[in-house]
């Protein structure tokens, strides 16, 4: 949303602009008696060379386009489409494409808050929203949007950390945009969208980035299998008092690793044998 202040800029410009261009200034000589005089050669000149005069002077713009005509370099009219007259030699138009248009910032070298150098380029969509400012107020409403949006990411992205830039894109897209809309309405352009395409790093922080990602991604992976160990440890634990507590458990159990050994194709034969008849027979040897 934009500020109080930048409201109040915005309507100055409005008066100033308005103020600027009007038609009420007399001592014009535009105006004057060199003007009319002007002006009625060209209509003469218009009759005796007709038909062939009126193929040069009906001119046609499209619906999304605007005619900024001038007449002996003073602003006649702005706003015109379709078609409409232009009297020779006195009077020129300038057509404006009002249609949304888009252009490419080209990667900029940035130097972060935090010391970093990084490459970030952007894309830009914006319109004319006034053809008589875009015209009588700049030399070159596109190009000087182009290099605005230029110094414009430089300067935003130089009171930013580098982690910000990574995660916060909409944000400073979005602050990119402010800036812009409001520098550039003195121009007659209404920046509509702005998109942080890219940020490029240098390829040593590259490395040390994916060096630290793969020690921490590591480090999880030890505490997790230590985790595992604990619990499996717990378990077995609780198993084995389980199986203390009742000898047939302990003979099932051996049962059951039989027939998981059975179920695949091998060779390998196991006979089990109790616990019990092993000590018994340590026990007669400890004796004699």
């Amino acid at each position: 949303m934009p500020s109080t202040q930048d409201l109040a800029d915005r309507a100055m410009m409005r008066e100033l602009t308005a103020s600027m261009y009007s038609n009420s200034d007399e001592n014009d000589l535009g105006n004057g008696i060199v003007g009319y005089m002007l002006m009625v050669l060209s209509w003469f000149l218009v009759i005796i060379t007709l038909p062939f005069s009126l193929f040069f002077c009906f001119k046609v713009v499209q619906e999304y386009e605007r005619a900024v005509i001038f007449r002996l370099g003073r602003l006649q009219s702005g706003g015109s489409r379709g078609i409409f007259f232009v009297l020779p030699c006195i009077e020129s138009y300038t057509k404006v494409d009002l249609r949304t248009s888009c252009f490419d910032v080209p990667p900029q070298e940035v130097l972060t808050k935090d010391s970093v150098t990084v490459s970030v380029d952007a894309v830009v969509y914006y319109r004319v929203s006034n053809a008589i400012i875009s015209i009588a107020n700049v030399a070159n409403a596109h190009q000087s949007t182009r290099l605005l949006a230029q110094t414009t990411l430089r300067n935003i992205l130089g009171t930013k950390n580098l982690h910000e830039i990574l995660s916060e894109r909409e944000g400073i897209s979005a602050s990119m945009q402010g800036s812009l809309d409001v520098a550039t309405e003195a121009w007659g352009i209404k920046v509509e969208r702005v998109e942080i395409k890219d940020v490029r790093l240098p390829v040593q922080l590259q490395r040390a980035m994916a060096a630290e990602a793969e020690a921490t991604r590591e480090a999880r992976a030890k505490v997790i299998a230590a985790e595992g160990e604990q619990k499996a440890s717990r378990a077995l634990k609780e198993a084995s008092d389980v199986m203390s507590e009742s000898p047939a458990a302990l003979q099932l159990r051996y049962l059951q690793t039989l027939n998981t050994i059975s179920a695949e194709k091998n060779s390998t034969i196991v006979f089990p044998l109790p616990i019990d008849l092993i000590m018994s027979f340590m026990n007669n040897f400890k004796k004699d």
